[in-house]
């Protein structure tokens, strides 16, 4: 096939060592987009009489250059010291009450947290102090815990995804249990005060972020259900 006289013809040097053409330059441009002609192919421009890589001859080099890359969407939260630590919203949505949620949503949400660091071994929360906020725990890992006779019982580990205190955010009582972070942790903290502006000013973000709670906290309350049926059949087999 050939070019009309007036346009310069093309001809490409296959992989298979097979030299294609002449064709015209739509073609060739077709070729390219096809990803059939690459930038290291050679092609004999009729009208130079010479061959030059494809993604060296002008009218091609739009076609070669390097595509941006797309960096996953994050936004900056800071700390109560100033500390400012940019987040991938993707790590916003291994926490599950806010897996749903848009990116637009999760930037608006975080816009009401606070970024609250743990050091391994320090105290997050203090039983019987008061109630003021959530956590959700974005690295790291924490320990809910209560001292009985100056020993700990621990009630549950919390990894990456979870949260505690919710409590907190509804009725403001005293903290009932201890929450220690075993390793370097980093945690979300939304105060009661932001959460009551969750609700009267933004109520399409504030359901599915209460729903998320919901739906956890009745998980919790199966699995209890469950360890304690578990628990008297097993002293019943023992007593039998």
């Amino acid at each position: 096939m050939r070019s009309d006289n007036d346009a310069p013809g093309y001809c490409i040097w296959s992989v298979d060592n097979v030299i294609y053409g002449p064709v015209d330059l739509p073609t060739l441009v077709n070729w390219v987009q096809e990803d059939w002609v690459r930038a290291d192919t050679w092609i004999f421009i009729q009208e130079h009489d010479n061959w030059l890589k494809a993604d060296q001859i002008e009218e091609l080099k739009m076609f070669f250059q390097p595509r941006p890359v797309a960096r996953p969407p994050s936004l900056t939260l800071s700390a109560p010291d100033g500390t400012s630590i940019k987040i991938k919203l993707g790590s916003l949505r291994r926490v599950r009450i806010l897996a749903g949620l848009s990116d637009q949503q999760l930037e608006r949400f975080a816009g009401m947290m606070e970024l609250h660091p743990a050091r391994q071994w320090a105290e997050v929360v203090k039983q019987g102090s008061p109630g003021d906020a959530m956590y959700l725990v974005l690295e790291g890992e924490v320990r809910v815990r209560m001292m009985i006779a100056g020993k700990e019982s621990i009630l549950v580990t919390l990894a990456p995804g979870e949260f505690f205190g919710e409590v907190a955010l509804f009725d403001h009582g005293p903290r009932s249990a201890d929450v220690i972070a075993n390793k370097d942790s980093l945690l979300l903290k939304i105060s009661a005060g932001a959460f009551q502006k969750l609700v009267n000013e933004t109520p399409e973000l504030a359901a599915p972020f209460l729903f998320g709670i919901g739906q956890t906290l009745a998980a919790r309350i199966r699995a209890d259900n469950k360890r304690y049926r578990d628990s008297v059949a097993f002293v019943r087999t023992v007593q039998s």
